[in-house]
């Protein structure tokens, strides 16, 4: 917390940004995400940042967290800031608003299930701040940008955000704020809109991420020299996301054996992401799928070579761009595109491909089939029903993604594959079903995976650990050993 100190005997200072707040703070983006790792101050920043316009009598500022449980920190922070700031303010405990002096208003509000954003419908603010952006999925965040306009004239219209690494969200977190581009730098995206008067105009609209750890709030580490220890004990994938920031290592990963090591693509040791080869052509070909129409569609091919290790060699993926968003066509032409796929790839064309599909794709309750549609297409598609046992398909995942004793997994994945190295490492497990994954994620690589991986089964390995990334210097002498699941 930021200590309050006095500008001069009349003016009191109830709060002052650090560095790294301020920096977050005069970003001029409609779209800002400070944070990373804990301790950086981050709630603190996003409850004073909603105070910007209250000067303004028809402002409307709205602060969201997952559930109310959640708010009463961001609402006793608020008490603490607010009425020193403006002693005329008062907060309406039962509305969840608080009302200034000039009539502006910031409410704290939630969105616990997707469904609760159609609560918001109909209403604008001029300000919108997410705290722990991960815990949201993209439909809600996209839905309250609707939200974001001006409730008058003279008001700035944006929209910030906070969070830790980890949670539903990460996957698309991760895709919008932190992979497009270095920290602090804009991320800019042009949106064509066709006009009334047949003109087509184009809009640019920029984003921007902002990190910050605990190293940024050298008033939290005066109050608790003890708070980096607490930390640096936590088990190893949270320390690497709130000491550290990393975006690839979090508290509710699924599959924390994953590494994408450049260093070893061309060894092909101690990494699962490996640059394209030659597919012999005695090794099988078999192709996953998972239908999805409003949601994307995934196709991964595989091989498998002599010693049933299994490689993600292409994938054909639906998807608009836009996260867990899909192209919305129908199966007959998701066919032509999956035969288009495999006869314009030499390694595909004329080849024996083994079709595995979602057993959903079979049902014939509302009439023709997917399945069906697909075998009398012109693209004639046969698939075989997939074992959909869930969590036997995740535990196949989890032993080909072991290393074994010469540093090679049972699974690889061509550099290729990109939709594949960008989902699997973001899946987070279930909190009603914890040895399961959260299903709102964009899962659909991971059920057409499944699928190829239960029709070829292995037994739990003889696992060894991965060398330990040189930039974590906790862990530089920690050594080789087996063990097994």
């Amino acid at each position: 917390m930021n200590q309050s100190c006095e500008i001069s005997p009349t003016v009191p200072v109830v709060w002052r940004p650090q560095p790294r707040q301020a920096e977050f703070m005069r970003r001029p983006e409609p779209e800002a995400l400070y944070g990373g790792a804990a301790g950086g101050g981050k709630s603190d920043a996003l409850v004073i940042e909603a105070l910007r316009q209250v000067d303004i009598p028809h402002y409307r500022g709205l602060i969201l967290r997952k559930t109310y449980p959640q708010l009463s920190d961001l609402v006793d922070k608020s008490m603490n800031y607010y009425r020193r700031a403006f002693p005329g303010a008062q907060y309406n405990a039962t509305a969840h608003v608080w009302v200034f002096p000039s009539g502006a208003k910031i409410y704290f509000g939630s969105m616990q299930y997707t469904k609760d954003r159609t609560n918001y419908q109909g209403k604008a603010f001029d300000f919108i701040g997410f705290d722990e952006l991960t815990h949201f999925e993209w439909e809600e965040y996209s839905y309250m940008m609707s939200r974001n306009r001006p409730t008058g004239p003279g008001t700035r219209v944006y929209m910030r955000a906070t969070t830790n690494p980890g949670g539903v969200g990460h996957g698309w977190v991760k895709e919008r704020f932190i992979t497009p581009a270095p920290p602090g730098t804009p991320i800019r995206e042009e949106y064509t809109v066709h006009m009334p008067d047949g003109t087509d105009r184009v809009y640019t609209r920029a984003r921007v991420f902002i990190p910050s750890s605990v190293f940024d709030n050298p008033a939290l580490l005066e109050n608790d020299p003890d708070y980096l220890a607490s930390l640096a004990a936590l088990p190893e994938a949270e320390k690497q996301a709130l000491l550290y920031g990393s975006w690839d290592s979090f508290s509710g990963q699924v599959f924390t054996e994953w590494r994408n090591d450049p260093a070893h693509y061309k060894d092909q040791r101690w990494t699962h992401v490996i640059e394209p080869f030659p597919i012999p052509k005695h090794w099988q070909i078999w192709r996953g799928y998972d239908f999805g129409f409003s949601k994307p569609f995934s196709v991964g091919w595989y091989a498998v070579d002599e010693e049933g290790r299994l490689y993600r060699i292409k994938e054909l993926y639906g998807c608009t761009g836009r996260p867990n968003e899909g192209l919305k066509i129908d199966p007959v032409e998701q066919a032509r595109r999956i035969r288009q796929a495999e006869q314009d790839d030499p390694t595909l064309r004329g080849r024996v491909i083994y079709g595995v599909a979602d057993p959903a794709i079979f049902d014939e309750s509302r009439g023709e089939s997917i399945a069906a549609m697909m075998e009398r297409s012109p693209n004639f598609l046969h698939w075989t029903p997939g074992d959909h046992t869930r969590l036997a398909g995740k535990m196949q995942l989890h032993y080909r993604l072991a290393f074994g004793e010469e540093g090679r997994p049972m699974f690889q994945v061509f550099s290729t594959c990109k939709h594949f190295i960008r989902t699997i490492p973001s899946l987070v497990y279930d909190e009603a079903s914890v040895e399961d994954i959260d299903t709102r994620q964009e899962d659909h690589i991971y059920d057409e995976c499944r699928y190829v991986l239960m029709e070829n089964p292995i037994t739990p390995p003889r696992r060894t650990l991965p060398p330990p990334l040189p930039d974590d210097p906790l862990d530089l002498h920690r050594t080789t050993r087996f063990y097994r699941i």
